[in-house]
């Protein structure tokens, strides 16, 4: 079996670097990926695809990294349970980043 992503898409906002209660640095960062078809109004739709990185990537990101910059992110797909307000348990979808490329950077 196989679970390994690429996406490259632009940041919606500056990466904001952040540490767990066991020490462990991490950043959620999410990436605006434009489809490559139009949808019934002839307009592109865009997907946000959050994502998680950890340590020395999550470190390197929010130093070198700012809303707008395109970077591409390979890794893997995985779910987890969240609870929001006290009410059933939700399935969230996100990218754990393997790798980071930095791309372009918005001037």
């Amino acid at each position: 079996m196989l679970n390994q992503t690429v996406i490259v898409g632009r940041l919606v906002k500056d990466p904001e670097l952040n540490e767990t209660g066991t020490g462990k640095k991490v950043t959620n960062i999410t990436l605006a990926v434009p489809r490559s078809y139009k949808n019934m109004n002839g307009e592109y739709d865009t997907d946000y695809i959050s994502c998680v990185l950890w340590e020395g990537i999550a470190e390197n990101t929010s130093e070198y990294c700012r809303k707008g910059d395109l970077v591409g992110v390979k890794g893997r797909i995985q779910s987890r349970k969240i609870e929001v307000d006290d009410e059933y348990p939700r399935k969230v979808l996100e990218v754990v980043a393997e790798k980071v490329t930095f791309l372009s950077s918005k001037k």
